[in-house]
């Protein structure tokens, strides 16, 4: 069976984007609430977000809280800062399948992609 994981890479700090609150949802006709959990010292989540029964195919979002995260670090954000919560709408096809989707940060941008 698949399962989904994710993890947040600061890349302004060079570091791992830790304690970052994360919140999955299904999205239907509305959004339901999966999970949420927050980032360990390695950016990573403990274990992964979605598998066996509840990994179906459809899609998703993955919410991160990084405004707080650069705050608490003492990066000045405007306010409101122009990232908050960074949305990552994306499908899972194959149930079968690893989906990592990592998120790598700054306080002015961001990426992702489909990694392994």
């Amino acid at each position: 069976m698949g399962y989904l994981t994710t993890h947040v890479l600061d890349t302004a700090g060079g570091c791992p984007g830790s304690d970052i609150p994360v919140t999955l949802y299904r999205v239907t006709e509305e959004r339901q609430l999966i999970t949420q959990v927050t980032t360990n010292s390695d950016g990573r989540c403990d274990q992964p977000l979605m598998e066996g029964e509840a990994f179906t195919t459809g899609v998703y979002e993955l919410v991160f809280e990084v405004a707080n995260y650069y705050r608490n670090k003492g990066v000045k954000l405007a306010q409101p800062a122009f990232l908050d919560e960074i949305v990552l709408r994306f499908a899972i096809a194959e149930e079968s399948e690893h989906y990592h989707v990592p998120l790598l940060v700054s306080p002015y941008s961001y990426s992702t992609y489909r990694g392994s």
